[in-house]
């Protein structure tokens, strides 16, 4: 778990980054509506989690930059023992001092009489415009008002600054709290991922090992970071493929994108293998391609290298192996300079990874590509996808996706991987599953 004066130590940065004259604003994420009077299981604002902690909806913090560390305030709802009874314990405003290291907190019914006190005599505000448009009026509309006011009583705010400009540049670099928690999610879903190996064998569906996977996340406490892609045959050529319903058959392969959700960070693994537990002949050569591509770009994670160099090293190791089976015809320098590669390569080879799946943070910097820096986390994901109606391609590779992925931490030395634990090699997979 991320501990208090972590988060505490988050929110004396961002005062730091925003500085004297400046005030920071965040919402809490709503209850999302599913249907009727049913709502979605709730998850906090990754932002709002990032500086808090807290997890409950209806809570606005506040951040005044002053003299040492600044001061957060925090506006939530106060316990309502009646509520409770319904949906459980509440957090309150006096745990929020207490167990959350608020400086101050006061009911969010408060917010609207407060927060205009709050704004005066500061130039700037930081807010993440447009995710709450009701809040955003708000906030303009009391700008307004302060304008319309003599400015010898007191000097309003003049502009907004969009906040994730300071925010997801320090959510980029992880923590030890961090990674500890990064590499807890790795195993749970490392743990899943052979779960369904062991599991899978044809005649069941994929929804059978979508249950498998589920089922290891929920008896650990956790939650799918993002909805599993359990795909199997040529379903695996779709890349956001999440009906998971169609039956395994003998000899496909079945390709699982799936990762769990721990302390609010994200694992995201891929993992291809067999239903029946062989791989056939063209089955082996062409995951023996991927795998190649995926080993060279995890080596290529090294402190001081660039994001894309990560991503050329998987296009020219996917390109050799497609042009020496005659998927791909010409020369290495044709296949890439004219992208031919991707018409069975469709994406990067990764992304950032932390409290969302595809987490915060740019990928490149005053238009040129970043370079990689210790404590940064991202994807290793090649893959080629073969659809099973592409006439350009031998019948024997068509209806093959096969994707390989797993989660590394840029290190000072040799990378860091998250979520290493579930066999990828072909000898590997297939002793596991004839276990």
């Amino acid at each position: 778990m991320i501990r208090p004066r972590e988060y505490a130590r988050r929110r004396a940065q961002l005062m730091s980054m925003a500085g004297e004259g400046g005030v920071v604003i965040l919402r809490a994420a709503p209850h999302r509506v599913r249907n009727s009077d049913v709502h979605y299981p709730y998850r906090q604002d990754s932002d709002f989690l990032y500086l808090t902690g807290f997890r409950e909806p209806e809570a606005m913090l506040v951040l005044v930059p002053d003299e040492g560390d600044g001061t957060s305030i925090l506006f939530c709802r106060e316990r309502d023992p009646d509520k409770e009874m319904w949906d459980g314990a509440m957090i309150g405003t006096e745990a929020a001092v207490t167990d959350y290291g608020m400086d101050q907190a006061h009911p969010i019914e408060e917010a609207d009489r407060l927060l205009p006190e709050l704004l005066q005599d500061h130039v700037r505000v930081y807010h993440d415009l447009g995710r709450d448009v009701a809040f955003d009026q708000r906030l303009i509309n009391w700008l307004n008002e302060f304008r319309g006011k003599p400015r010898r009583t007191f000097h309003a705010p003049e502009e907004i600054v969009d906040l994730g400009h300071l925010l997801h540049e320090m959510r980029l670099f992880k923590s030890r709290g961090e990674l500890a928690a990064m590499r807890k999610a790795g195993r749970i879903s490392a743990g899943a991922q052979v779960r369904a190996m062991r599991a899978c064998r044809p005649g069941l569906t994929e929804a059978h090992i979508h249950a498998e996977l589920v089922h290891e996340y929920m008896v650990n406490q956790c939650e799918p970071a993002y909805p599993p892609i359990v795909g199997g045959g040529a379903n695996a050529c779709v890349l956001h493929y999440i009906a998971n319903d169609q039956p395994l058959g003998d000899g496909d392969l079945l390709l699982i994108d799936a990762g769990c959700e721990y302390d609010g960070y994200a694992s995201d693994i891929t993992r291809t293998f067999p239903v029946n537990g062989r791989f056939t002949g063209e089955q082996r050569v062409l995951y023996e391609i991927v795998l190649h591509a995926q080993e060279a770009a995890i080596d290529a994670v090294r402190e001081g290298a660039q994001w894309d160099d990560i991503h050329d090293v998987a296009v020219e190791s996917l390109t050799d192996g497609m042009l020496e089976l005659g998927i791909l015809e010409g020369d290495r320098e044709e296949a890439i300079e004219k992208g031919l590669y991707r018409n069975y390569y469709l994406h990067k080879t990764g992304h950032w990874l932390g409290l969302d799946t595809h987490d915060v943070g740019d990928y490149q910097v005053d238009g040129h590509s970043r370079a990689l820096e210790r404590g940064m986390v991202l994807t290793i994901e090649p893959g080629i996808y073969i659809r099973p109606d592409d006439v350009n391609v031998d019948p024997r590779w068509r209806g093959m996706g096969i994707r390989i992925e797993d989660d590394v931490v840029v290190t000072k030395d040799a990378p860091e991987n998250l979520t290493g634990r579930v066999p990828k090699a072909i000898d590997d997979i297939e002793a596991l599953m004839a276990e």
